[in-house]
């Protein structure tokens, strides 16, 4: 009857949270100053810009290349294409042409006031319609702020349902393996769906009450986090279900002994995962203070629905859902798997040697984080090169000379001329020159002679900043170029905050959890390593396999968030499964019992959350992907190494002392170094 009611009031939440989450797209927005902390210099100007009169349009530059030199006949064409651009259209000049002769542009300009996305989508869209048809061995693209915006908004559109898909069939698809059942698989993948569901309906929620600005990449993440982490949970309950049911011939008592025996570690994984996604908040990107909040929002709905909708589920459906293998009343209870209590056997035998050969090359894999790349510039966020920004290499090569990105200087209005003057005399800077001016401020565009994302620009925008700070005159300095260095410096910042804060808040939760003090460190240390060593690996792919040009900012702090949130929830169920047993078995033998019977369900678990996170490298865009493969190889390790070849051969090793003070062996344990045949569960 309760679990009848439980799955009422989940329809009727369901009802009301589906209509609103469908909403989720109306308050994401991946603008650069939407990221940036407020403070930070190139968010005010931004702001600025748009107190000042004018300049409320869309600009894109329309580029001819031929690589044999433009013929008359180019040129003739790119006249007539320009002059029969539509009507509201506005040309920035005449064509020019490239010192050597290989490249013509025009710059082609559209009013957009309120700069809606949609309106810069169709006027790029028009420009590349009244292009095309190049005749052969002539290229033509168009590029420019507009063109670049379009196809970063092509990119995201639809992402949200092809990423819900995508995730959903491969979940599917890896229980199915899993479970080996035409139905059990269905009741994990509803109760993780609702949960998602949930999630973004409370999400949506906050953000409209907030005003909070919900990224892609939040919004990914979270689904990934929300399906990935709600699998394990589901795993790990249906495992210790199953166990239960040839021991109870009431499905209702099988699963109160299940809830019992597996609630308080899901509970423990899941509220060590929210708090150390809460860490984020100290961050001052807002993306990642804002992923914080999201991903907590996420487990929390995960939770709820791991540990309410899926036993009711599981019970209304019965012992048939299990069908081939059912777990009948009185049959002998399932023993551990075979492959992982050999396992046990082999890694626990000679404990030091496996915890350190298996430390050894997590080192070795850590030392690839030394070849890691800069920071990802604005062009190179694709993992497929866009025609916009294949014009702007053309662009660049062309015109070296004006191959920099134009920078935005705010002025007040008063003071305009000085600030031009001392921002003309800085190195490095080649033009500068009047935007438009309002009453209280006047914007300038200042031209780096440096191309864009390169060490040379960075130090021109510092120098620039520098100057005007030295001569006491209060001008700003904005545009990609100077959003790009406030957020690597914002990044590094969040990186020495953010990451010691997770840390101290995960050991500190592993203190209360296990009551000890070796332990907890024991299995920080381990989890440390084990990001160490993803990321090294994820270095080492991102430029030798998958050519990269650098990594995201974001990077380190978030793939250290994940890895130590996720990666401690598998060592805790592992360690509370090894403290059960303790007092009857000691520790060895709790140790390999615990690697015997809980290796197959971690194992999976991990390789279902490794998949998840995997499909979030189906993304376009670098940093996306970078996330997914640094988490996803984080998880495998964990899984698959650290626990079973490095977690219980040190819980061996240490014996009592992992559990002082609240740890005490049996009175007549079992003989330490014998490791029964087989450890049944």
């Amino acid at each position: 009857m309760v679990q009848r009611i439980v799955l009422g009031l989940w329809v009727l939440a369901l009802a009301i949270a589906v209509p609103i989450g469908l909403n989720i797209g109306s308050v994401q927005s991946d603008k650069p100053t939407d990221r940036l902390p407020a403070d930070a210099e190139s968010t005010r100007v931004a702001e600025l810009m748009a107190t000042v009169p004018g300049g409320e349009g869309d600009q894109a530059f329309v580029v001819y290349h031929r690589a044999a030199g433009i013929t008359d006949r180019d040129r003739e064409l790119a006249a007539r294409q320009r002059h029969t651009l539509p009507a509201e259209y506005e040309s920035g000049g005449p064509p020019v042409v490239s010192a050597d002769g290989t490249t013509l542009m025009y710059g082609v300009s559209n009013q957009n006031p309120a700069e809606d996305e949609q309106v810069t989508g169709e006027f790029v869209d028009a420009l590349r319609q009244q292009v095309a048809g190049a005749p052969e061995g002539l290229t033509v693209e168009v590029t420019g702020p507009a063109a670049i915006g379009a196809d970063v908004d092509a990119v995201f559109e639809g992402i949200d349902e092809t990423l819900m898909l995508v995730t959903t069939v491969v979940v599917a698809l890896l229980l199915i393996v899993t479970y080996r059942s035409p139905f059990l698989w269905l009741l994990p993948l509803l109760a993780v769906g609702a949960s998602a569901l949930a999630s973004m309906a409370a999400v949506y929620g906050l953000a409209r009450a907030t005003g909070m600005t919900i990224s892609t990449q939040s919004f990914s993440i979270m689904i990934v986090l929300v399906f990935g982490a709600g699998t394990d949970y589901a795993m790990l309950l249906v495992a210790r279900y199953r166990e239960q049911l040839p021991r109870h011939a009431a499905a209702t008592a099988a699963m109160r002994t299940a809830l019992r025996g597996v609630g308080p570690a899901i509970l423990a994984a899941g509220g060590t995962v929210v708090l150390g996604l809460l860490c984020l908040l100290a961050a001052r990107m807002n993306d990642i203070s804002g992923l914080g909040l999201v991903g907590a929002i996420g487990i929390g709905c995960t939770l709820l629905a791991m540990l309410t909708l899926l036993p009711a589920l599981l019970l209304v459906a019965g012992r048939k859902v299990f069908w081939p293998r059912v777990p009948r009343f009185g049959a002998l209870p399932a023993s551990g798997g075979r492959v992982w209590g050999r396992a046990a056997r082999v890694l626990l035998t000679r404990p030091a040697r496996s915890a350190v050969g298996s430390a050894l090359a997590l080192g070795a894999l850590a030392l690839g984080v030394l070849t890691m790349g800069g920071e990802l510039g604005e062009t190179d966020q694709f993992t497929s090169t866009p025609e916009s920004v294949r014009g702007y290499a053309t662009l660049g090569a062309a015109f070296p000379q004006q191959g920099g990105r134009p920078l935005t200087v705010a002025a007040p209005t008063g003071q305009a001329d000085r600030v031009a003057t001392v921002a003309g005399s800085v190195p490095g800077v080649s033009a500068v020159r009047p935007d438009r001016s309002g009453p209280e401020w006047t914007l300038l565009e200042v031209q780096p002679a440096a191309a864009p994302d390169t060490p040379a620009e960075e130090e021109t925008v510092r120098e620039l900043r520098a100057a005007l700070d030295a001569e006491g005159h209060p001008g700003l300095v904005g545009g990609p170029g100077a959003e790009r260095i406030d957020t690597a410096d914002a990044a590094a910042r969040d990186n020495w905050v953010v990451l010691p804060l997770a840390l101290a808040v995960v050991l500190l939760v592993l203190v209360g959890l296990l009551r000890a003090v070796l332990a907890p460190l024991m299995i920080v240390g381990t989890v440390l390593l084990c990001f160490a060593a993803a990321l090294g690996l994820g270095a080492l792919a991102f430029d030798l396999l998958f050519g990269f040009a650098g990594t995201a900012a974001t990077l380190p702090a978030l793939g250290f968030v994940f890895g130590i949130a996720l990666g401690i929830d598998y060592s805790i169920f592992l360690v509370s499964r090894v403290r059960d047993d303790l007092p009857r078995l000691g520790t060895a033998a709790a140790a390999g019992r615990a690697v015997a019977v809980t290796g197959p369900v971690i194992a999976s678990a991990g390789v279902v959350l490794a998949a998840t996170f995997a499909v979030l490298m189906t993304m376009p865009f670098v940093s996306i992907f970078e996330i997914g493969f640094v988490v996803a190889a984080g998880v495998l390790l964990q899984t698959l190494v650290v626990q079973p070849a490095l977690v219980a051969p040190l819980l061996v090793l240490g014996r009592r002392r992992m559990w002082w003070p609240g740890g005490r062996e049996p009175a007549e344990p079992l003989p330490e170094t014998r490791l029964p045949e087989k450890m049944s569960s």
